[in-house]
């Protein structure tokens, strides 16, 4: 899955750095099922007083999952959403992302949910294919 990277974007990058809120912008627009997913976390996380919150639900459809896949595997992309959204992203599973606050990284709950044992525990088999 590819963005949809305008004519313009692509002449500022040709020829030099580009802003990073257009290419946030261009997420959004290409990406709009994990934008808007990663969105909604930075929200509840800010409303709540944990050190991060979750998706625990499965994308609606295969595009929406490849689109939550783009996003994470992408280090210019995960970098600039968890910038433009000041969260720090954790991901499991082809659908548990996690939004954290900055200072919890290296602590023991981000420690806890990116270790082996919880990607462990995390499996199951309608997994396998996503």
């Amino acid at each position: 899955m590819s963005l949809d990277v305008s004519p313009k974007l692509l002449a500022e990058a040709e020829y030099g750095d580009i802003r990073e809120a257009d290419f946030v912008d261009t997420v959004r627009t290409s990406l709009p099922y994990a934008y808007n997913l990663i969105a909604s976390l930075a929200t509840e996380l800010t409303d709540s007083a944990g050190d991060f919150t979750d998706n625990q639900t499965p994308p609606p459809s295969e595009q929406e999952r490849g689109q939550l896949l783009r996003a994470l595997a992408s280090d210019a992309i995960r970098g600039s959403l968890e910038r433009h959204f000041g969260v720090a992203l954790a991901f499991q599973n082809c659908h548990r992302v996690a939004a954290f606050r900055p200072g919890a990284l290296g602590g023991e709950t981000y420690a806890r949910f990116t270790s082996v044992r919880a990607q462990v525990l995390n499996q199951s088999p309608e997994f396998r294919d996503c």
